[in-house]
């Protein structure tokens, strides 16, 4: 299974980006897909879940109602949208492939992870 990440860089605080995170090797629209971070000296931490089909989305309280998570199953990919960017929110952003259909929101519900993308919020 291969988690492909792209989309970070550098923006602005109050900017915008698109992750997107193809998948590739097994069935995409069986498993829930899920977002992680990590920023220097810190622990990995959640950012957002979506559900096989797309109708369940869960996020971490420090990004709900800035970052929307979607899945398009036909291309096997999963997007994460994040609008009103922070310099908290600079961290490595992981995609990651969870175990079963539902939404998980602990790291180790999720079997395969991505490489990761810099997103890097400037004040």
């Amino acid at each position: 299974v291969q988690l492909q990440a792209s989309g970070g860089g550098l923006v602005q605080a109050g900017g915008s980006l698109r992750l997107s995170c193809a998948a590739s090797g097994r069935t995409f629209s069986n498993y829930a897909m899920g977002w992680f971070r990590q920023a220097p000296g810190k622990e990995r931490e959640f950012v957002a879940a979506i559900n096989w089909s797309g109708r369940s989305t869960y996020y971490a309280d420090s990004v709900n109602g800035r970052f929307t998570i979607s899945r398009d199953n036909a291309k096997n990919t999963v997007y994460l949208q994040m609008n009103s960017l922070k310099p908290e929110d600079t961290a490595v952003y992981y995609c990651a492939s969870g175990v079963r259909g539902s939404v998980q929101y602990t790291g180790a519900d999720y079997a395969y992870w991505g490489q990761g993308t810099q997103v890097t919020v400037s004040s």
